[in-house]
């Protein structure tokens, strides 16, 4: 387990760039973390540790957003269970070869794999944030 301390939104983005280098290709990442916590920032810092240059948002209303088959990016803030994310086709991309950063994944805790990592992100401040890596 990992503890860093960011002290704002950079912070977190080069947390997350250096989290990305020790990921390798069908990894999974479960995010957790209250709304405004730096979920999605920390994954955007993921997205450029893996070379990704698209712009990063949150898949809110999409569930996932695929960055060119290296990083999917799911929120499954509206989900209720595992069977709506396996009918939506959201666990067929845990085998697809990129990494899987999961924002609210107790909400489909039934279908994860037990082997995936964890981040939480816990506002110490009003800047400030607590990222602990457990993998």
């Amino acid at each position: 387990m990992k503890k860093y301390i960011s002290n704002c939104t950079e912070d977190t983005l080069t947390i997350g760039e250096n989290f990305a280098k020790t990921l390798e290709k069908g990894d999974i990442v479960l995010l957790f973390g209250d709304m405004g916590a730096g979920k999605t920032a920390f994954t955007k810092g993921v997205a450029r540790g893996l070379g990704i240059t698209e712009n990063v948002t949150s898949p809110t209303y999409a569930y996932m957003n695929d960055y060119g088959g290296k990083l999917f990016h799911y929120d499954c803030y509206r989900l209720s269970s595992g069977e709506d994310a396996e009918g939506l086709g959201l666990t067929d991309y845990f085998d697809a070869g990129g990494v899987c950063i999961i924002e609210w994944p107790m909400n489909i805790k039934d279908v994860l794999p037990e082997n995936a990592k964890e981040v939480t992100i816990t506002k110490t401040g009003e800047n400030s944030r607590e990222i602990v890596i457990k993998d």
